[in-house]
Order: structure tokens, then sequence, then C-alpha cells
């Protein structure tokens, strides 16, 4: 059989027809719109239920620990913070046993009373010891009674250079129910609010009795957990002392019985050029001033010298060898004992400058004390007091005035 290629002739020319009207690849073209959705697929399996979490209560607050947490990490700083006053301002009696001081030692309560009988001692580190009986409020006169104004309830503790012995001597005795309202002061984490252990005597609560560590530094629970992470709270400045160390109104300093009332630095400060400085540069805030003397240790970190040194080389009198403080410092503030036939109590005012021509230490009433230091009190507690000879009004003076000025002849 023949084979006819006439037949493959115009496919041949359909062929070359196509391939020559056919070009490039054109741009793709814009999506059309989206098409109905189709049937939904059949449900998963359940996944794990996972555990519950911690409550959140408290995470944003911090709390407090007490002291004796903090001495976990910081021993060394409490081991000798915690032979400072400020760590026995209140005390606990517990067991019907007497808190046990660094100095001090107390036997027995108020006249009538047993340690069974006492809920806590306010002070009873040095100067003084108030008690509080088992309702809370502060003990003035013998078991079930009142209004014995003679009732001796504070325990004083002996003061050698006033040449008294310890001994009982009387605070608002007779008075009924008087409460207990030092807790802004004496304690850490204070709340005006309530009655600590439910005692009726006692005005608000606390966290710990004592000006503890959080007291200045702050509730610790945060920086506990996370020490790096939560720093501590630390204030120089002379007001957060002052929150204690101070008497309302700061510009005055309240006076009675012829002395300053005790725990008015910050007011005293206030007088003076001094309110520039900050307690911490005279005084180490872990370490108090009884703990140092009686460690026979320096008890300001720098001295009056370091800053009034022109001051400190002249001197009118060379025969005077002691301290600067013993003039610029001397101690009118009483917070036990005071003798005024000596010019002194028992506690350094921070007043510090001395006016000679002042010829009265108060106002008149005798209720506020004016802003300088008298020569009653610069030199009269040694030349008076039974230490040196003593001296007319005359004399102390002519030798006051001009003091610390560079002399020609240096009087004897």
């Amino acid at each position: 059989m023949k084979f006819r290629y006439s037949y493959l002739i115009p496919l041949i020319i359909l062929f070359g027809l196509l391939v020559a009207c056919s070009g490039p690849e054109g741009p793709v073209g814009p999506a059309g719109p989206a098409g109905a959705p189709g049937p939904e697929g059949p449900q998963g399996p359940a996944g794990k239920e996972g555990e519950s979490g911690s409550s959140g209560e408290g995470i944003s607050g911090a709390e407090y620990v007490g002291a004796k947490t903090c001495a976990g990490c910081h021993k060394e700083t409490f081991d000798v913070f915690n032979k400072s006053g400020h760590a026995w301002a209140l005390n606990k009696v517990v067991d019907g046993a007497p808190p046990d001081y660094p100095f001090t030692r107390l036997n027995t309560p108020s006249e009538g009373y047993s340690w069974t009988d006492i809920t806590y001692v306010n002070g009873g580190y040095h100067w003084k010891a108030l008690f509080l009986d088992k309702e809370g409020y502060i003990i003035t006169d013998t078991p079930g009674s009142s209004g014995n104004s003679e009732y001796l309830n504070q325990w004083n503790f002996a003061n050698n250079e006033l040449d008294k012995n310890e001994g009982w001597v009387s605070f608002s005795a007779g008075t009924q129910k008087l409460a207990f309202d030092c807790g802004s002061c004496h304690t850490t984490g204070y709340n005006p609010n309530g009655n600590q252990d439910g005692l009726p005597g006692i005005i608000g609560t606390w966290a710990e009795a004592g000006v503890q560590c959080e007291a200045c530094h702050g509730p610790g629970s945060l920086h506990m957990t996370n020490p790096k992470g939560v720093a501590m709270e630390v204030e120089r400045d002379a007001e957060a002392c002052g929150q204690c160390h101070q008497r309302s109104p700061v510009e005055a300093i309240s006076a009675r019985n012829g002395f300053f009332e005790h725990n008015q630095q910050y007011n005293e400060l206030f007088q003076s050029k001094h309110l520039s400085l900050k307690c911490t540069d005279c005084h180490n805030p872990h370490s108090g001033v009884v703990q140092l003397q009686e460690a026979d240790k320096p008890t300001t970190r720098t001295t009056c010298g370091n800053c009034h040194y022109v001051e400190a080389q002249n001197k009118k009198v060379l025969m005077h060898q002691f301290t600067c403080v013993g003039c610029h410092m001397p101690k009118i503030a009483q917070s036990a004992w005071g003798d005024l036939e000596k010019y002194q109590a028992d506690i350094r005012t921070h007043i510090q400058a001395i006016d000679p021509l002042l010829t009265n230490q108060f106002s008149e009433d005798e209720s506020v004390a004016v802003s300088q230091i008298t020569l009653d009190f610069a030199c009269k507690h040694c030349h008076g007091g039974g230490f040196a000879s003593p001296k007319e009004d005359a004399v102390l003076l002519e030798a006051a005035q001009g003091y610390h000025q560079p002399q020609d002849e240096v009087q004897p």
C-alpha cells in the first residue's frame, strides 16, 4: 500500500501557525475572589490540663521578716547592731523571764508585781525602764490601785557622773490606765490601728518589738527572695533619724524640770548650721554610743577638729585638755537622772554653739530652750559641779569671749 504524504501537508502547516502565534508567558494576573469556605473538619483531641498557679496575694508588696532573718546573711552587721540601744527600745517578756540586755540587768519589776505580770519592758538598755502590765498599760501603781502619785514605777540605772545610785523613781505615778502609745518610735513596722497582742492598753500594732533592721531599711521579704534584684532602702538624711529623734514642733526644743526633754537631737540640730550635716556623718547607724563606750572605742566616725581645725588649735585656757564636746555638747537633756545644782543631766545636747552673753538657757516659763548654750551649762557643770574649782560669772565670761581666737598670751 502506497503511503500518501498529501495528508501530512495540512497538519504541518497548522502546527507551524500555532508555533508562530505563541509568545512569552505574561505576568500573573490579580487573584480572584475567595471561594466559599469548605466544610469544618473534625474536632481534635482535648489537651492536657495545666497545673494550678500560686496565689498572687502579697506578691506586689514587701512584708516584714524580722531581724533574725536579716542576720542570716548579715551576721556581722547584726551582731554589732544587736548591742546598740535601738534593738532594745521595747522588749517582750517571754515565759516570765526578764529581757537579757547586753550591758544591764533588771532584777525585778515595780513593787507588787512579778515577771509573770509583765508583758513588755519599755527601755532597760542603759538609762531607765518602764513596765507594762497584763493588759498592756504602763504600770503606775500597785496592782488594782490608782491615785498614789508617790508610787515608784520607773527604774533608773546608776549614774556615776551625777553620783546617783540605781533606784526607783516616779513617772506619771497614780495615773489610771496609762496607755502605751510609744510604739511609733519603739517598734518596727508600727501601725497606729488596733492593739498589739489584743491588749487594750497598747495603742497600735507592730511587726517586731524594738527598732530593728527593717525600721530603717523597710520590709525585707522581696529582698530576701531576690537579694540582687531588690535593694533595701538606705536613707542617710537627718530627717530619717528625725522621725523619732524629735519632739514637735521641730522649730523648738521643749524643756521640763530645768533640762531639755530627751530624744530631741533633730530639734537641736535644727537650731544650728549643723542641720546641713547627715547624722551618719558622725555616727555609724549600726553601733550606739553606749556600746562604743563599753568597748573603749571612739563614739563618732569623725571629730570636731576634722572640720574646726583652726578652733581646735587655739584654746585660750591651756589647762582645758578635754575634748570639744565637754563644752560644746554638755549633758543638758534628761532621760533618767538630772542634777540642777551640777548643771548636768544624762544625755548630750546637739546644739553645740555657745553664747557666753546669754544669762538663761530657757524661756520665761522654762518650757522651751534657747538656740545656744549658756555659760551655766557650758562651764558650770565643771566649775561648780564638783569637777573643777567654782568660778564667778564674770571670770567665766572673760575666759569664754574669744576663746578660740589666736592669743598673744594664753591664760593659764
